[in-house]
């Protein structure tokens, strides 16, 4: 599926946009005009790439386009690269990361969110991503190590399990502070058995909520 008329030119815009932020690059330029955003939103909504978070199913949210594209930039994927994805949403980050590294694991404890990005992950044509239907509170152990971890929710702490899960060198990218009011997005890097931390921008988010959801 590829952007047409109006969505073609708020793309143009767009890419403008982040090469003005030094969010470019070739690979990650190509993958932003590779996935549709529109592609993964709801009906109605006439801004494609605007920098609104925007409501999806299950009560949640989607960010921004500029604050998704800059999540992926912050992670640094490399080809090849083994990534898991705590809270898969619509699926756009994960259709971003799917067109930059190797094998995308993406959990979510919404079963609904989960079929839509399926289905959205096939028509750009993303077969190299799993989605699982988990909480991520303990990551995803059966498929690691990783060299890439995001975390789309906030610890007051990042509990051990995602760093023992994590390939040497690897990096995560996840909010760190209180459930409530602002935390510090981070970038932590894998060094032997500790992790190097860069602070990134503050940002609001949620605590992974426990447990699958019964109903949706």
């Amino acid at each position: 599926m590829s952007v047409t008329g109006l969505d073609r030119e708020e793309l143009a815009a767009f890419l403008l946009k982040l090469r003005a932020a030094h969010m470019t690059g070739t690979r990650l330029t190509e993958a932003v005009e590779a996935v549709p955003r529109r592609l993964f939103l709801r009906g109605g909504i006439e801004e494609a790439y605007g920098d609104a978070s925007l409501p999806i199913d299950c009560g949640e949210t989607m960010p921004g386009a500029s604050f998704a594209v800059s999540l992926v930039h912050a992670l640094g994927v490399e080809a090849g690269n083994r990534i898991l994805e705590i809270g898969t949403g619509s699926g756009y980050v994960t259709a971003l990361l799917a067109r930059l590294g190797g094998r995308v694991v993406s959990l979510d404890r919404y079963r609904k969110l989960l079929k839509a990005a399926d289905e959205r992950l096939k028509a750009c044509g993303i077969a190299n991503v799993s989605l699982i239907h988990e909480d991520g509170r303990e990551g995803y152990p059966d498929a690691a190590p990783y060299d890439r971890i995001i975390v789309h929710a906030a610890f007051e702490t990042l509990p051990r399990t995602f760093l023992e899960q994590l390939a040497q060198h690897g990096q995560i990218v996840c909010a760190i502070g209180p459930g409530s009011g602002a935390q510090t997005l981070v970038r932590l890097q894998k060094v032997g058995s500790r992790l190097e931390r860069e602070d990134l921008r503050h940002v609001y988010y949620q605590p992974l909520a426990p447990g699958v959801a019964k109903m949706l």
